[in-house]
């Protein structure tokens, strides 16, 4: 169980209590700014950091009153299965209580750190108060096949009932026959009144050939347990050669069972004696076997089942003495392309986050990489400058071959001007290794820096807008002039990416004459700045009034089309591009 906790200390009173809690369960303390030294990292508002952390799937710890971490969380509440814990505690250390997270081991947490206190854990979930036990959370190396029976078994327990338990005894439970607690290998069905346990022992090892039909491959994993009569749930992993990690077929069936896909090396499986190896296996990849020799090296167990073929995959079962709570081999390394937005965490999405806090490391521009502030503590990084894109998008490609889950950080949008299309680009050019182009690979969306400057300064892309980068680095000039040209006669709004650089500064100033030949002079332009972050600016102009002067490299500059205007708020002055709402209302083409 990986609760990945983090203590947060609010003020000095509570420092020395979230020391002591830190220290005991060995993990990371971050102080409020300004109130608390000597932190691993430090936050501004506590509401939003325990917000961020528990987004990320960090259990919380907060040193400080119940409600404020209440406050912070309550927004992202949804599935209490999948909620991390969140914990109160008392400054003086008297008191732990867990709020959020009983089913993810919030009250075990509460005992552990209420023991390091010598306090009082104040735990109200009725089963663990009455009975010491949370049946829905089992332990390690088990699963439970009917969740959602606990609670109905629960309640007759505590109202009480009595337990059978049936194979080896989970809990420590009155006897009597209102429930049976069943622990099997075997498939099994569970009820209201019979909660069914599978211990995890056993390997699925599986070969294919490539691009086998995923149909195919969960037909022949489906047959060999039936007739090993062994449960889906007891399966730890789906183990295979490293070079089949990509295989959509092999991950299909390791997500049907909800488990791992584990692999191993050529110079792992070759030394492996196996009852079946192939000649034909051996000189397709290296090694004589696949299926059974996976599944022994990953189980550290026996072969309970032999290699069975279908035509295009073959699969073996192998069963480990014990429940297998850390299977052998690797994962699939695993690159997340992240946006984190312009800057600021509030506009960073939880998903963005999650990825951030799952990565064993973490790769970008030094700057990026500092603006996840606590949410970076901790983690190896590797910084690479700019002008270092394709270095840097090789090497999170590389580091993820080798296994690793890397975080790639970008700003803004991951898919808008940047990393995340080179990514893909070095795959399809075939400049990284076989092991990188088998890694798996997510992108979150990030608030865009167009969208932020938009919203800072009112609507200005309400009606069709594009975005052009006039940085000539990448595009050449002459494309550049060609898309400017269409944009201004099109009457596009326009955001202008990259519009200066050191040595570049007379392309912003060509792109405004151009403009000015297709709308007036006073069209709206928004020149914004270090958007998210404290220096940000946001300025007005006129298009005729635009000076290359006042922009730099962290500068957006929207220029409105002929229709955008200024207007008056309460707030101040905004701009906005009507889409013409009046115009449908009057008889327009949806009227």
């Amino acid at each position: 169980m990986d609760l990945k906790p983090v203590v947060l200390a609010l003020n000095a009173s509570g420092l020395l209590t979230a020391r002591r809690v830190a220290n005991a369960l060995g993990c990371p303390l971050h102080g409020r700014e300004g109130r608390t030294d000597g932190c691993d990292a430090t936050f501004p508002d506590a509401l939003a950091h325990a917000r961020d952390l528990f987004a990320a799937g960090h259990a919380v710890i907060g040193i400080c009153a119940s409600g404020i971490l209440i406050r912070g969380v309550a927004p992202m509440l949804n599935d209490k299965r999948a909620e991390s814990p969140v914990l109160s505690v008392s400054d003086d250390g008297g008191v732990v209580v867990p709020l959020l997270g009983g089913h993810r081991g919030a009250n075990r947490l509460a005992r552990r750190i209420a023991d390091a206190l010598d306090g009082v854990a104040a735990v109200t979930t009725a089963g663990d108060v009455a009975l010491g036990i949370a049946l829905d959370e089992p332990p390690p190396g088990y699963v439970l096949a009917n969740p959602d029976d606990a609670k109905g078994v629960m309640a007759a327990l505590l109202s009480g009932g009595g337990a059978t338990q049936t194979g080896e005894p989970l809990f420590d439970l009155p006897f009597g026959d209102e429930v049976e607690i069943s622990v099997t290998d075997a498939p099994a069905e569970g009820g209201p009144a019979r909660l069914v346990y599978h211990p995890r022992r056993f390997v699925l090892g599986m070969g294919c050939a490539r691009d086998a039909e995923p149909a195919a491959a969960w037909a022949l994993a489906s047959d060999v347990l039936r007739d090993a009569d062994v449960a889906h749930g007891a399966v730890a992993a789906v183990a295979t050669l490293d070079l089949k990690l990509d295989e959509p077929a092999l991950q299909a069936v390791a997500a049907g069972l909800g488990c791992d896909l584990r692999a191993f090396t050529v110079a792992e499986l070759a030394d492996i004696a196996v009852p079946n190896p192939s000649d034909v296996v051996l000189a397709e990849v290296g090694t004589p076997s696949v299926a059974e020799a996976a599944a022994v090296a990953c189980s550290g167990g026996v072969l309970v089942a032999p290699k069975r073929k279908a035509a295009t995959v073959t699969a073996a079962l192998a069963r480990a003495a014990l429940p297998i709570t850390t299977p052998g081999g690797r994962t699939r390394g695993h690159l997340s392309i992240v946006g984190i937005g312009p800057g600021q965490a509030a506009w960073r999405t939880p998903e963005a986050s999650r990825m951030i806090a799952d990565a064993d490391e973490l790769v970008g521009y030094s700057l990026y990489l500092d603006l996840l502030g606590p949410l970076a503590a901790g983690k190896p990084r590797a910084n690479f400058p700019l002008g270092g894109e394709a270095d840097r998008c090789r090497h999170a490609l590389e580091r993820a071959g080798q296994g690793a889950d890397v975080a790639l950080v970008c700003s803004g949008d991951a898919g808008i001007y940047a990393m995340a299309a080179l990514v893909y680009e070095l795959i399809a050019k075939g400049e990284v290794s076989d092991a990188a182009r088998r890694v798996a690979i997510a992108c979150a969306p990030g608030i865009s820096a167009l969208q932020a400057a938009a919203a800072r300064a009112g609507a200005p892309l309400g009606h069709d807008f594009c975005a052009i980068s006039l940085s000539d680095l990448l595009t050449p000039r002459d494309d550049i002039v060609r898309r400017l040209r269409a944009a201004a006669e099109g009457d596009f709004v326009i955001a202008f990416y990259n519009p200066v650089s050191r040595r570049r500064r007379t392309l912003l100033t060509e792109a405004r004459d151009i403009l000015l030949a297709h709308r007036p002079a006073d069209t709206p332009v928004v020149l914004a700045s270090s958007l998210g972050r404290p220096e940000e600016e946001v300025r007005f102009r006129r298009l005729a009034d635009l000076d290359v002067d006042e922009v730099d490299m962290l500068t957006v500059v929207v220029v409105g089309s002929s229709r955008t205007r200024l207007v008056r708020t309460g707030d101040g002055m905004r701009v906005f591009t009507p889409r013409g709402y009046a115009r449908k209302m009057t008889g327009g083409d949806l009227a």
